[in-house]
């Protein structure tokens, strides 16, 4: 017996699925909750504080 049938057979199989952990994913979790960035350049700034002003509801509280 293969040890993805024992754990069928026994009801230890995963109701839910293990979340991705790809890049594509990574970046989909990231664009879907915005925060304030770390580090990046004036540019990276500038293009932060117009988004946020864009779009408040979109942007995680950062305590700011």
């Amino acid at each position: 017996m293969r040890a993805d049938e024992f754990m069928k057979k026994y009801g230890f199989d995963k109701a839910e699925e293990e979340r991705d952990h790809t890049l594509r994913e990574n970046a989909l979790e990231h664009a879907m909750h915005l925060k304030r960035p770390n580090a990046g350049t004036p540019h990276d700034w500038e293009d932060w504080e117009r988004f946020k002003r864009e779009h408040p509801d979109q942007v995680e509280d950062d305590g700011e």
